[in-house]
């Protein structure tokens, strides 16, 4: 794999429990690189998502991921893999029985961190980046939807992953707050990480283009985000 590419995938067959919804994956994603992964429900976009992050297991074909190969990956190196992730999900999966800031810490605890003063401050840090730094203390029942889905991409930030997986992170958002989250997911790109993120939000595409791939009839094809239509 090149220095330069932080998912690499070779003659890749992407499954869904025994059933095969991708054959022949190929393609790279560079260190610094903004892709969207598109393609109608049951295409394979979550799959695919879930194979880079060794959720689904690659049973068949070369790949690898921030430098761990996901071929015959024990089930003791998966941690070390997933710390170089950040994973965005489209229904938050925050911990409702606590606060913000103890969201972020649980996250730091489980990775290993144990300095109070260094979980504090990486704590403050990711709120800052997502404009939330005066809403530790809410509850997320007290948050909207879209304060919401700034906290899960805060604490995707937790362990300054290189690499952003999002899974429809704008699904249960207004257009308004759709756009503010596209903003901090392309200024997380802009500071030198990778962010994939499944869609079907084509306008979304439209109005923020980068490089495309597309699940479509058992293969991923890349696409040309000003073709996409949007009524599909």
């Amino acid at each position: 794999m090149s220095i330069d590419h932080i998912i690499n995938f070779e003659s890749a067959a992407i499954f869904q429990d025994d059933h095969l919804v991708l054959s022949g994956v190929n393609f790279t994603v560079s260190k610094n690189e903004f892709v969207y992964l598109i393609g109608k429900v049951g295409s394979g976009k979550s799959s695919l998502i879930k194979t880079i992050n060794a959720e689904i297991p690659l049973k068949q074909g070369n790949a690898t991921v921030a430098g761990v190969s996901l071929e015959n990956l024990k089930r003791k190196q998966v941690p070390v893999l997933r710390r170089k992730l950040g994973i965005v999900f489209q229904d938050f999966q925050l911990l409702i029985d606590r606060n913000v800031q103890e969201n972020l810490r649980f996250v730091l605890g489980a990775t290993g961190w144990k300095n109070k003063k260094e979980i504090d401050a990486r704590i403050e840090e990711v709120l800052a980046k997502v404009g939330l730094e005066f809403k530790g203390y809410k509850m997320p029942h007290q948050l909207s939807g879209g304060e919401q889905q700034r906290v899960v991409i805060a604490r995707a930030l937790l362990n300054d992953p290189d690499l952003i997986l999002a899974d429809e992170p704008t699904g249960n958002l207004d257009p308004e707050t759709s756009d503010q989250i596209m903003k901090i997911l392309f200024d997380i790109q802009k500071s030198g990480r990778a962010v994939v993120m499944a869609t079907h939000n084509y306008n979304l595409i439209k109005k923020y283009p980068a490089r495309t791939l597309k699940c479509e009839d058992g293969k991923l094809v890349e696409a040309n985000p000003s073709h996409i239509n949007t009524e599909e």
